[in-house]
């Protein structure tokens, strides 16, 4: 019953959806309040439909109904209980659920927190967000029902896919999603200010929060998407340029750029026609990374979908949006106003400085994604686009980049001293030189290029530091320590949060560099009581010992990592696991951590006959200096973006009321010159 009501509720969902899509629009092309105001309460009931059918999912998944066929597919009576949760999203049919679930609460967050929002672009971008749930609402119910019965149900259902069955799924997908879905919103404002024609910094401003809010879970998304591949799948890498992994990367990336372009049309009314380009740009990437990974198309441990006649309605979804975007904004572009001027030499210019860069970096990644698909699809020629090509033309595009990173927050709006910034950082720019050469006087000649890198880790971190201690003006006459302080305790929580994710870029940097230069690799057969060097320490391997797991059985090596002193410093197992209902085998990586470094193990196969004394096993062992630094920099930059949204700027309407001269903004209703009046005297603020 729980399912057939769970069905139900998403038919209802899409039928609300149409309405929502429609009604809030047409009242605001006939300034029509009632029509408009039906937007809030269509998109909170949409929510909670979409949430009820969800949660039909998970009760069936969680009570092993095989009688359901997604269930009965992805799921087993014997696999632990937080699997079932977990594997409602492991397939396609789950996975797009919960997409929509994650559209529709952020369109009801925009129907709840929106009410200072001049009513008409409120309803537009309600009704554009409506348009996308009801595309995604239709492809559920017509091609891919979670809740299709089986007549008569089976027995027993055929499990997850077990490398699919770890933790990181509960953390990685959903994050994702936020982050992909979370672009929609600023699509909707690009999509809801071209159709209203009124494009300035107060749209900026209401632009920025949900683009730092989407920005900030899709790093995390990524990030834990790069350490469940590290840790599951046994291959001792981070990142491997999978064009599962780009679909995510791009986005970011030009959701990156969006941050930086907006900050520009809030601050100084300029970039306004770039800026809604990136909004559309960087969702419809967003869209390209759910077509690749849900289509089919793609072969690989995140795709699910197989049926073509699925790609074709993700592909239709896309055109629509995408090409329809793109052909209102080339409509419209002309109409708008380009915005203020600056000189190349400001805060400004360093900002499209970044742009530019990001966004050939984007482009770089996309032509490396799509260009197979597309030479199979035209000659049925099959290549592979992977790590040299990347490296090659990504690498070259971001070094240029990090190394302007420090001179931006420091110069100055419309008209800055690149000279005097430079001045300024000297003292960092000379402590990065001595890290530079200290890593070339502990290692050789050859290390050139990561001794380069780590140095420019160096610079960005220094450079974020230094950003800080002269807006709290630091080192600046005979003031007391005590005052200083309290200068940078008063910083806005903003500058706080730029120098946070400037500083976790380079702990990123610094983890990757450090890791493809100096990590180590040893592949043998060991014995147990056998020892190996690796990393400066001893690893003794112990035992083979088979244990049984609820829907599995595996072997487990035992090690231990001792100290130069032979004494046990920690204890570990690596693991080859046997799922016998999907016959496959997974490596559980054995990883001991140390700092920032890590020894990293995998068991291979058993060369010896089986149950022999002696048996020894194949084990690859890694050494991998400073690894966590590449995710523990991307919290450092997740924490920016939370400290940046906490800053009361960025809450839009927070500052009191004040009238508007009627020559301000053009506004159609009462509503709409409220929202615009709190928002300009918000803008006053900040820039004074």
């Amino acid at each position: 019953m729980m399912v057939e009501l769970g069905h139900f509720a998403l038919i209802l969902a899409l039928v609300l959806s149409l309405a929502q899509s429609v009604l809030p629009m047409l009242g605001a092309r006939r300034n029509d309040e009632r029509l408009m105001a039906v937007g809030t309460p269509a998109a909170l009931t949409v929510l909670a439909l979409v949430a009820l059918a969800f949660a039909a999912l998970t009760m069936a998944n969680v009570l092993s109904d095989f009688s359901v066929k997604t269930v009965f597919e992805n799921s087993h009576s014997q696999k632990p209980l937080l699997y079932k949760f977990t594997g409602v999203w492991g397939n396609h049919e789950g996975s797009m659920l919960l997409w929509v679930l994650i559209l529709s609460f952020f369109t009801a967050l925009v129907g709840l927190f929106g009410n200072n929002l001049p009513q008409t672009l409120k309803a537009n971008v309600l009704g554009v967000q409506a348009w996308i749930g009801t595309a995604f609402l239709l492809f559920i119910v017509a091609t891919s029902n979670p809740f299709a019965r089986l007549e008569p149900a089976p027995i027993e259902g055929r499990d997850l896919n077990p490398i699919l069955q770890d933790i990181g799924l509960a953390i990685h997908p959903p994050l994702l999603y936020l982050g992909y879905v979370g672009f929609s919103v600023c699509f909707s404002f690009a999509i809801a200010a071209l159709v209203d024609g009124r494009i300035d910094a107060a749209w900026a401003r209401w632009v920025r929060p949900w683009t730092l809010t989407a920005w900030i879970f899709l790093t995390g998304g990524i990030a834990m998407g790069s350490y469940w591949a590290y840790y599951e799948l046994g291959w001792g890498g981070w990142w491997f340029w999978d064009p599962v992994e780009n679909a995510s990367f791009m986005p970011w990336l030009a959701g990156t750029a969006l941050l930086h372009s907006a900050l520009v049309m809030e601050k100084r009314s300029a970039l306004k026609i770039w800026t809604v380009l990136l909004a559309l740009l960087t969702f419809s990437l967003s869209l390209l990374g759910t077509f690749l990974v849900r289509s089919g198309v793609l072969t690989s441990v995140h795709t699910f979908a197989t049926d073509p006649g699925r790609g074709l309605f993700i592909l239709a979804i896309l055109v629509i949006f995408i090409g329809g975007s793109l052909a209102l904004f080339a409509w419209r572009a002309g109409t708008l106003a380009p915005g203020g001027l600056f000189q190349p030499i400001s805060r400004e210019g360093a900002l499209v400085l970044n742009n530019l860069f990001l966004t050939t970096a984007t482009a770089t990644v996309l032509v490396g994604t799509l260009y197979p698909l597309l030479l199979e699809a035209l000659t049925g020629e099959k290549i592979s686009v992977g790590a040299p090509f990347f490296n090659l033309t990504f690498g070259p595009l971001m070094l240029p980049l990090l190394a302007a990173v420090p001179f931006g927050p420091l110069l100055a709006w419309k008209r800055g001293d690149l000279l005097a910034v430079g001045q300024r950082l000297m003292t960092a720019f000379l402590i990065a030189l001595l890290v530079t050469g200290a890593v070339l006087y502990q290692t050789s000649a050859s290390a050139v290029l990561a001794a380069l890198g780590i140095g420019l880790a160096a610079w960005l971190m220094l450079g974020a530091l230094t950003d800080l201690a002269l807006k709290a003006g630091i080192g600046r006459g005979k003031t007391g320590a005590g005052v200083m302080l309290q200068r940078l305790a008063g910083l806005p929580r903003s500058v706080f949060g730029t120098a946070l994710a400037h500083f976790g870029l380079g702990i990123t940097l610094l983890g990757i560099v450090a890791t493809t230069a100096f990590s180590t690799e040893s592949v043998l057969v060991m014995r147990p009581g056998e020892s190996i060097r690796a990393g400066g320490h001893t690893l003794r391997f112990e035992k083979i010992e088979p244990v049984k797991g609820p829907n599995f059985t595996e072997e487990q090596g035992h090690f231990t990592l001792l100290d130069d002193a032979g004494a046990p410093r920690s204890r570990f197992i690596a693991a080859k696991r046997y799922f016998p209902v999907r016959e496959m085998q997974t490596t559980e990586a054995g990883i001991t951590t140390f700092l920032f470094s890590q020894v990293y193990v995998a068991l291979g196969d058993t060369p010896a006959p089986d149950g022999a004394p002696d048996a020894g096993v194949v084990v690859r062992i890694w050494y991998k200096p400073l690894v966590t630094l590449i995710w523990l920099g991307a919290v450092a930059m997740m924490l920016g973006g939370i400290c940046s949204l906490l800053d009361r700027r960025l809450r839009v309407g927070a500052p009191a009321r004040r009238s508007l001269s009627s020559g301000s903004l053009p506004a159609k209703t009462a509503v709409a010159k409220t929202g615009a009046a709190k928002t300009a005297q918000a803008s006053r603020s900040v820039q004074s």
